[in-house]
């Protein structure tokens, strides 16, 4: 089986006991350890110290603890932590601490059948298409794991949640002020391991904040553990039943943000993503550049455009971000699946946590409610309408043959508008005469065709993915299921 181990869009995933088994994934433990060896010996300013951590899905901690075996059994010195704990926290040990690297045992926002597992380097970023190359490589020459290095015998270190992380958080955001709002705000971490953080962080003094789903459940109350709407309908709903300022939400592993106004309407992450932007130019008068995904919104490159910022555009995941936060002077990105970076984060990646506080201190800081700061952003640089629909597919080279027709047949127009440019950064994404786009893409980590747009109503968005699912049936031989 280990010959089909790929690493997506972040990390290696599969379905529990089907493809993310204990025979797996100790062959990509080992691969990995080895890795880790190799960098050891080549940059003597790294710790011989890797932190392992997991989220809350089905034999997490089992898994965590065999890779952690693996890699204590390989010389190297492991600090296991003693409970679930958010993939930011790892990266952020990593990076504090100088360890060699990090591994997660998540798959982050996927459905709950499936488990991952996500590489830190020492900068604490996720590993990039490079360094996880060369574990695939390594991957290769491995055909078993020695059974003995499969025993715990109790050569790693166990830890609690790191303090320092939290400390981070407290010395960046200003927790007393936002302590000080009058009104509720709900937090809901989606069943996921960063149940806790932000309720504590806010709570002590005339704030009043509310969680739902902070209970373990490895099913994700039979949902996909993704802040983005259907799924944050509940948090929605609860907002209103309160009548809260906000609501504020992460994914499985709590390093993706998700958010609802004051009137129970999701707010999707292009327009948090603008919101952050407006906050750290506007009020912190902060500079840097910008940088997004293929994914991301026309509304942002307008605003990097007002303020002299230069932006690049990259392929869509976070790892893309990071290596241009690693080399130049970045002020924030964000991809379109709920991921944002700033300036403000010790550690080059997403953080769900770190960003639902940052948002709430950039709403308050504005005195406005957030639908009315979001009114003022689209007043000042324009209305842009986002949404996105996953059409499961029998397999990602299915999605990969649609998306190549397209890119070479490409539509002359739809639904009345040209089509302008056709750009294939990642995927295939057809740009209109108006400025709005329709994007065909597969899925990193799973069967599905993504099918995106982003229009100057919502109505127009919803006509564009109306389109390009109908489009994806006449074109292809293989039948959505």
């Amino acid at each position: 089986m280990h010959s089909e181990i790929k690493f997506g869009t972040d990390g290696w995933r599969g379905v529990i006991a089907k493809d993310f088994t204990f025979e797996n994934i100790s062959v990509v433990a080992l691969a990995t350890a080895n890795q880790f060896l190799n960098d050891l010996d080549n940059n003597p300013t790294l710790k011989n110290l890797v932190y392992v951590g997991y989220d809350r899905r089905f034999l997490g901690k089992e898994f965590a603890e065999r890779v952690a075996s693996i890699l204590a059994n390989k010389d190297l010195n492991v600090c296991l932590y003693n409970q679930d704990v958010p993939t930011p926290m790892v990266s952020f040990d990593v990076k504090k601490n100088g360890a060699v690297g990090g591994i997660v045992i998540t798959a982050s926002h996927n459905p709950a059948r499936f488990s991952g597992f996500k590489i830190k380097m020492s900068t604490g970023a996720s590993a990039s298409k490079e360094y996880t190359s060369k574990i695939e490589q390594r991957l290769k020459s491995i055909q078993e794991v020695d059974r003995s290095l499969c025993e715990n015998k109790g050569n790693f270190k166990i830890i609690p949640p790191s303090e320092g992380y939290v400390d981070f958080i407290k010395n960046t955001i200003d927790l007393d002020k936002l302590k000080s709002v009058s009104g509720t705000v709900v937090v809901d971490p989606m069943y996921g391991t960063g149940n806790g953080y932000v309720e504590k962080l806010l709570s002590g003094k005339k704030l009043k904040v509310k969680t739902i789903r902070g209970i373990r459940d490895v099913s994700f109350g039979g949902m996909n553990p993704e802040p983005m709407m259907p799924q944050l309908t509940p948090l929605c709903e609860e907002v209103v039943s309160e009548k809260a300022i906000m609501g504020l939400a992460t994914d499985g592993d709590a390093d993706r943000v998700g958010a609802v106004d004051e009137k129970g309407n999701y707010i999707n992450t292009h327009k948090i993503l603008a919101m952050l932007l407006y906050y750290l130019v506007e009020k912190k008068k902060m500079s840097g550049s910008v940088v997004v995904t293929f994914s991301q919104s026309v509304l942002v490159k307008k605003m990097a455009a007002k303020y002299g910022l230069k932006i690049y555009e990259v392929p869509i995941g976070f790892k893309y971000i990071a290596e241009y936060m690693l080399k130049e002077d970045i002020l924030i990105g964000g991809e379109e699946a709920n991921g944002i970076g700033s300036k403000l984060c010790f550690v080059p990646d997403r953080d769900g946590i770190f960003n639902s506080l940052l948002l709430f201190e950039a709403i308050n800081s504005f005195g406005m409610k957030p639908s009315e700061l979001i009114t003022k952003l689209q007043n000042e640089f324009g209305a842009f309408y986002y949404d996105r629909v996953d059409l499961h597919i029998s397999s990602p080279q299915m999605g990969k043959e649609f998306i190549e027709k397209v890119k070479t047949n490409p539509p002359k127009e739809v639904n009345g508008l040209k089509v302008k440019e056709v750009k294939d950064l990642d995927g295939t994404k057809l740009i209109f005469e108006d400025e709005s786009w329709l994007l065909f893409r597969g899925s990193g980590t799973e069967p599905l065709l993504r099918i995106y747009s982003e229009a100057l109503s919502q109505k127009n968005v919803k006509s564009n993915l109306e389109f390009g699912e109908k489009f994806f049936k006449e074109m292809s031989s293989f039948v959505s299921c």
